[in-house]
Order: structure tokens, then sequence, then C-alpha cells
């Protein structure tokens, strides 16, 4: 968090106002966010309701609560969307998603996922948070759906860790 508040400071120290940063616009930017977002959560929905898909997914003993409530909108949306589609978007909208799939190198290794195809999906994502935040003019648009594919993601991995067929 404290990398991006310092981005949106510097930024706006060099004369970028809030609408460059995508700071305004919040109706437009909850319309779209609340259609995109619809997609992950009919998509886990899905996942969820089809025992072979379930499980395929990865378990996951993390406290779900603290993750949905705190790590996902504090710790990742905020910091990368205020960063990647506030301040970077307005500095340099094509290298965006770039720096956005590399800033995703160290999580994948952590994790023991591919880096490549890791930095390859989520510059996938960069492209399409950043098309968000341009057609509504608002970073709450991407936001949105940033909170509820991973959000999506860790209820799914709850759910994997809890099912039966996980044990």
């Amino acid at each position: 968090m404290a990398d991006a508040s310092f981005a949106v400071g510097i930024a706006a120290v060099s004369g970028t106002n809030a609408e460059q940063l995508g700071l305004r616009n919040a109706v437009p930017g909850l319309k779209w966010g609340a259609a995109a977002s619809a997609i992950p959560v009919l998509g886990a929905a899905v996942v969820a309701a089809i025992p072979a898909l379930r499980r395929r997914v990865r378990p996951a003993e993390d406290d779900l609560a603290e993750w949905v409530l705190f790590r996902i909108p504090v710790g990742t949306v905020l910091t990368e969307e205020l960063l990647f589609r506030g301040v970077l978007d307005a500095a340099a909208p094509a290298l965006s998603p770039i720096f956005f799939g590399l800033w995703h190198v160290h999580p994948a290794r952590a994790a023991g996922d591919s880096v490549i195809g890791t930095v390859f999906a989520t510059t996938a994502a960069g492209l399409v948070f950043s098309w968000l935040r341009a057609r509504s003019g608002s970073v709450l648009a991407p936001a949105l759906l940033h909170y509820f594919l991973n959000a999506s993601g860790a209820v799914l991995a709850s759910l994997a860790a809890t099912s039966p067929a996980a044990r």
C-alpha cells in the first residue's frame, strides 16, 4: 500500500490530477465494475457446482475471512489498482499491463507456479483491467473486477480444502 500511496503522491506533485488518475467517475466505474465482476463470480459458481471441476482447484487452508476482508482488498486490489491503473495508466498506458504481469514474478515463484504462465495471465488481466479503466474513466471498475476475481478464487480454494474429495 505504501508503494501505491507514494506513487499517487508523486503523480499528484508532478501535476497529474484526480481525473487523470482515474479517481473520479465513481458511477460509471461502479456500473462497469459490477458488470465485469459478474463473470468471475458466475465462473466460480459453475466450478463450485461441478465436482469434476471443483476437484481441480488447489485447496488452501488460509483464513478465508482474512483474505476476503483484508489481504485481497487492501493488500492487493487497492495497492495494485492505484499503482497500475491509476498512476501507470495515466503515465504509460501501453506499459501498465506489462509491468502488472512482471509484478507477479515473485508471488509465482513463492507459490511454485509457472512464472511464464503467471506473467502471461496477469499481463492479459492487466490489459482487461486497463481497458475497463479507460472505458469507465475510473479505477473503481478494474478494482471491482480485480477484487471479485481474486475473492472468487479464494472462496473456491477454501471450498476445495473443505470438500470431501480434498481429504
